[in-house]
C-alpha cells in the first residue's frame, strides 16, 4: 500500500480514478491509462521502494508539478 500512498500524495491532482484490485498469488500490476507501468510477474520481483513512483514521474514527464501540500 506504500505505492498507493506515494502516488496519491504526489499526484492526487492528476489521478481521476484509482483502483486497487485484490487478487491471489501475489499479483502486483500497476497500469496507467492502459499502459503497464510495473508488473511483479514480468519483473520477477517486488517493486523497490519508490520505484513505481519514479516510473510514474517518467511517464507524466518533468513538466508536471507535484501536488502542493500545506
Amino acid at each position: 500500500m506504500r505505492t498507493v500512498a506515494e502516488l496519491l500524495h504526489d499526484y492526487q491532482h492528476l489521478i481521476a480514478e484509482f483502483r486497487v484490485v485484490t487478487g491471489s498469488k501475489g499479483v502486483f500490476d500497476v497500469v496507467v491509462d492502459g499502459q503497464m507501468l510495473f508488473s511483479k510477474q514480468k519483473a520477477g520481483r517486488h517493486a523497490d521502494p519508490g520505484e513505481v513512483l519514479t516510473l510514474f514521474r517518467q511517464l507524466v514527464g518533468p513538466d508536471v508539478a507535484i501536488y502542493e501540500h500545506d
